[in-house]
């Protein structure tokens, strides 16, 4: 997983409430056992003009444009301004996987989804829980000014704009935090401790020989 300390990025302004997961990556797509190649069918009902299905060739679908996404100012955009309880819906893994991949490293919301919430974090996505008088600023902020971009600073937990002119701070819990600012996942904590797991083993096996035997037929 890719650790996050400092961001610095484009904004991109989703002003709707409760976006729900099937929103985010639609059900057809769910079929997949990999985790890779969500991201062009992120908010796909919403960002295409036709019905999307496993396989297509999204490059050759037309795009709808009025979806926030598509307008050419918000191209490249690395943080997403959403509304309050984004995420919620089905506890699908997808959802995180597929905004990931579209390319965004952060979310901010007045709240969030708490399954959603969770699984970003084990993606390697900080979501960022504002006010929502501070988000409105920020819907605002980016509406007016084209290229509108935010810092966050994970290790300091404090959201600022560019130029420097607000800062907010923001809460998150201590054992996220140490995990996303070093890139460790679920697995990579485990993988931590992989010297000590061989030594288990080989002392299991030691007092125990016959658990490594394979049965074979």
């Amino acid at each position: 997983m890719d650790k996050f300390t400092v961001h610095t990025g484009l904004v991109a302004p989703l002003d709707r409430e409760n976006v729900d997961t099937d929103a985010i990556i639609p059900k057809q797509f769910l079929k997949s056992i990999k985790r890779s190649g969500f991201g062009p069918n992120a908010f796909d009902e919403w960002r295409y003009l036709d019905h999307g299905e496993p396989g297509m060739d999204n490059t050759k679908r037309p795009l709808n444009p009025d979806f926030v996404l598509n307008q050419p100012r918000y191209q490249g955009a690395s943080v997403l301004l959403a509304r309050q309880n984004f995420g919620c819906g089905s506890s699908r893994e997808h959802a995180p996987w597929a905004l990931q991949q579209y390319g965004f490293r952060a979310l901010i919301a007045p709240s969030f989804a708490d399954i959603f919430y969770n699984n970003c974090f084990k993606n390697g996505l900080l979501p960022i829980v504002l006010t929502e008088q501070q988000v409105d600023h920020l819907f605002n902020e980016t509406f007016a000014f084209t290229g509108f971009q935010l810092t966050i600073d994970l290790d300091a937990q404090v959201v600022r704009t560019a130029d420097g002119s607000a800062e907010y701070k923001f809460e998150v819990d201590a054992f996220r935090r140490y995990c996303l600012l070093n890139g460790f996942d679920d697995i990579g904590l485990t993988l931590r401790q992989a010297d000590k797991i061989r030594q288990f083993e080989a002392e299991r096996l030691a007092k125990q020989p016959w658990l490594g035997h394979r049965i074979v037929g």
